[in-house]
């Protein structure tokens, strides 16, 4: 490592040497073509005149040394370093002029000029020169692309992809007639109806989106219509991203889907936001999970006095907990922030936890979602999701909690699985309470599938394609709604903003997409195609597994027709058939039963019996149950 740290040094010095050596035979032909073009001949042999040119070579490569000059890299030279190129030259001749006069020597006006013409010239001229012939030679190993949009970001995208070593940029393709024609850094810019055209004629690895201020539905349209295209399609960060400095202009990724399901956005409503947050004490249960710690990314920008994080996973609490403190100190923020570990099955942490605090607010989020993995593990799936969120609601009415929102999932309606069941029961439980007592207002949100939680689908696609496939589906009919974790984060705290108790709040998920068509998309933007498509060698295989245990082709977000809107354009309530709390406590002690002796019948007969719609498309799957002996299989 040394040695070539050595070596390193000794090339970077070898260089300056020879650019410093080359600097100085400018100088020399500049000033001495000037001097014998103008002067006379016998003049230019003076002791003055050799003096002089001396004294303004040193004083020059003087001044080129501490501006910097020779610590650029010949092979990135811009507008920048040609700029300090110049100010370095006049500073020469306006010296040349300066020593003439202390000198008395006698200079005709023209002199000055000619030499910084010449000067600039040469050694402006040469690093020009140098960086065409290097970029030149470096060409055959650079990769072509194409850039989408040639405003101000695709010239700054070009700019930098050019000084690389990676790519250069082909073509520009935009769709502003005034710009179709003309050329962007010596490359032509193309009508972007030609867009298939010059993709088969230059045949680039790659299209690079620089369209960062587009809006989302434009940005939509744009990636729909070049989706078909035989090249892969990245882009750039936002233009969000680039202001605050989180990303630069060439770093380039993949095409977020985000951007392919993604709606025009609705402003979200900052009072509803600050109602149940700023300046009050917040709590969120599974602040390290998905829903949860965007939950909380969103509530430390709205500026509660203190925050309570409360998770069971170790490694989860404290990435969340380092997140949002870097957060609070770049918003400049003062908010306390505790990190506790917990479970919500115990009632008694709960409560310590919450009359110690004194909460005002709590979001529940902490729940078992993925739906085979609850089939596997049945009673740890009620415990958790029924009787954790009885134990945080039982918890929060014992230290009057103003506000109570539970997240709750698409799943809950017409359940075909006990995930879907057991969230159905913990909207019951909390629609019981509700009307038994007037301390704490609850309420439920419900909606589908989060972009980029822990069981998207998206980051499973995104793997298996750059592994070359298969893409695995379960059925090639199966549809689910999607949404944005920011988006559902912010109507989240907006509905239970909107709640008076008891309500059920259901979020618009917009249009249900086919996964197989989300699955096909992906493919064809990172520059594939499918198999039964193309007959070809990259092309990527989708399979069909058949529905796991529990799933269901397609979810809904309302039980019945009875919904009506709310003064959120996204945001509905649902009156829904619930059991009063004296029946449903009957119930739920049974079911409590049940958990305790593994009785795995008699806890999908409960589950049947409440007013949940379950409706199981299958057996009984739990792990424990089916590899117990046969004759314990009867409970």
């Amino acid at each position: 490592m040394k040695v070539m740290e050595s070596f390193k040094d000794f090339t970077e010095t070898k260089n300056k040497l020879l650019t410093l050596s080359a600097d100085i035979l400018f100088i020399s032909v500049s000033f001495w073509s000037a001097v014998w073009f103008f002067q006379p001949t016998e003049f230019a042999f003076s002791k003055h005149i050799i003096l002089l040119f001396i004294v303004l070579t040193v004083t020059t490569l003087l001044v080129f040394i501490k501006i910097g000059l020779y610590n650029a890299v010949l092979s990135y030279i811009d507008t920048k370093v040609l700029l300090v190129v110049s100010s370095g030259i006049l500073t020469s001749v306006a010296v040349l002029v300066m020593i003439a006069f202390y000198l008395d020597i006698d200079i005709i006006k023209s002199t000055p000029y000619f030499y910084g013409v010449q000067l600039a010239l040469l050694v402006g001229g040469s690093r020009i020169v140098f960086r065409a012939l290097l970029n030149t030679k470096n060409l055959s190993k650079k990769a072509k692309v194409v850039i989408y949009g040639a405003g101000s970001a695709g010239e700054q995208l070009a700019i930098a992809l050019n000084n690389g070593d990676e790519y250069f940029v082909a073509a520009f393709i935009d769709e502003d007639k005034s710009k179709v024609g003309k050329k962007l850094l010596g490359k032509r810019i193309y009508d972007q109806q030609k867009l298939v055209q010059v993709i088969e004629n230059i045949a680039p690895v790659k299209l690079l989106l620089a369209i960062p201020s587009v809006d989302m539905q434009r940005r939509k349209a744009i990636l729909l219509e070049l989706e078909h295209l035989p090249v892969k399609v990245q882009s750039i960060p936002g233009i969000n991203e680039l202001i605050q400095g989180k990303h630069k202009i060439d770093d380039i990724h993949d095409v977020n889907v985000t951007d392919l399901l993604g709606r025009k956005p609705v402003s979200p409503d900052s009072n509803l936001l600050r109602s149940n947050i700023a300046e009050k004490v917040v709590m969120v249960t599974g602040a390290g999970g998905s829903i949860g710690s965007e939950l909380c990314r969103q509530i430390v920008a709205i500026g509660p006095r203190k925050l309570i994080l409360f998770e069971l996973s170790e490694y989860a609490l404290y990435s969340i907990e380092k997140e949002l403190i870097a957060l609070k100190e770049q918003l400049g923020l003062d908010i306390e922030i505790f990190p506790l570990l917990g479970s919500v099955q115990r009632e008694n942490r709960l409560t310590a936890v919450i009359e110690s605090f004194d909460i005002q607010t709590l979001y529940h989020a902490a729940a078992y979602k993925h739906v085979p993995l609850v089939e596997f593990n049945v009673v740890e799936g009620v415990r958790n999701n029924v009787f954790g969120t009885l134990s945080v609601a039982q918890a929060a009415i014992a230290a009057k909690v103003e506000t109570f929102v539970l997240i709750s999932t698409d799943k809950a309606v017409r359940p075909t699985n006990v995930m879907g069941a057991t969230k159905r029961m913990a909207e019951l439980v909390l629609q019981a309470l509700a009307k038994e007592q007037h301390h704490t207002r609850f309420s439920m949100v419900r909606f589908g599938n989060v972009l980029g939680s822990s069981g998207s689908v998206v980051p499973l696609f995104s793997k298996q394609i750059e592994q070359g496939g298969p893409i695995t589906i379960t059925h090639p009919e199966i549809t689910r709604y999607f949404m944005t974790i920011p988006e559902a984060s912010q109507l989240v705290i907006q509905a239970g903003a909107l709640g008076l108790g008891g309500d059920v709040f259901v979020l618009d998920m917009g249009e249900p997409v086919k996964i197989h068509d989300l699955a096909t998309k992906m493919v064809h933007l990172s520059g594939h195609k499918v198999a039964d498509e193309a007959g070809e060698l990259d092309a990527i295989d989708i399979k069909f597994t058949g529905l796991r245990p529990g799933e269901k082709l397609y979810e809904e977000l309302l039980i019945g027709d009875n919904v009506s809107g709310t003064k959120h354009e996204r945001i509905m309530t649902a009156q829904e058939q619930f059991l009063p709390w004296d029946k449903l406590k009957k119930l739920l002690d049974e079911l409590d039963v049940a958990c305790h002796n593994y009785e795995h019948k008699r806890i999908r007969d409960l589950l049947l019996s409440a007013p949940t719609g379950f409706n199981p498309n299958g057996g009984i799957e739990d792990l424990v149950w089916k590899n117990r002996p046969s004759h314990l299989k009867v409970i």
